[in-house]
C-alpha cells in the first residue's frame, strides 16, 4: 500500500511490439494536439536508430516513450501516459528504463523538447539530469508556444 492508501499499481516496462500501436495512438490522440499515428509508430519498428517502450498496467498500454539515435546521441521523441495513469511514476518508469538502455547501446546524450509551460515534466526531467540548454521559438502548434530544449550529456553526470 501507498502512504495514501491505494494499492501499489503493478507496472510491466517493456520494447513497443505491433499489437501495441493501436492502443498507443489512442494514448498519444487524447494527450497531444498534433498526436503520432499508428503508421508513424509501425514506421519506428523498423528502423534500428529507434527504440521504444510501453509501459503495461493489468496487460493494458498504459504509456509509452522512445528515442531516435544518431551519433550516440539519441533524441526523445515522446513521453506520453493515458490520462487515467497520470502522476503514478508511469513516465518515470518509462524514462529511467529508457534512458538505461540507450546507455547500455552506447548513448551518450540524451535530448528532448518540452513545452515551457509543462512544469511537471520539466521537474520529471530535470530529476533525471536533464538540464534547459535554450529554447525554441514557436516549436509547438495547437496552441503555438515555445519548447524548452533540455540535454542530459554523460560528462554533466560525473
Amino acid at each position: 500500500m501507498t502512504h495514501e492508501g491505494r494499492k501499489e499499481m503493478q507496472v510491466e516496462i517493456r520494447p513497443l511490439q505491433e499489437n501495441d500501436i493501436g492502443a498507443l495512438a489512442e494514448i498519444e490522440a487524447e494527450a497531444f494536439s498534433m498526436p503520432w499515428s499508428e503508421q508513424g509508430f509501425r514506421e519506428l519498428l523498423n528502423h534500428s536508430y529507434c527504440f521504444y517502450l510501453v509501459a503495461l498496467v493489468q496487460g493494458r498500454v498504459a504509456g509509452g516513450c522512445g528515442y531516435t539515435e544518431v551519433c550516440h546521441e539519441a533524441n526523445i521523441d515522446n513521453v506520453v501516459v493515458a490520462g487515467q495513469y497520470q502522476n503514478r511514476g508511469i513516465a518515470q518508469k518509462l524514462l529511467r528504463a529508457l534512458i538505461a538502455r540507450g546507455e547500455a547501446e552506447g548513448v551518450e546524450a540524451f535530448t528532448l523538447e518540452v513545452r515551457v509551460s509543462n512544469a511537471a515534466a520539466i521537474h520529471i526531467y530535470e530529476k533525471y539530469g536533464f538540464r534547459s540548454e535554450g529554447i525554441r521559438p514557436g516549436f509547438y502548434e495547437k496552441p503555438r508556444e515555445d519548447a524548452m530544449i533540455m540535454w542530459r550529456r554523460h560528462t554533466d553526470l560525473q
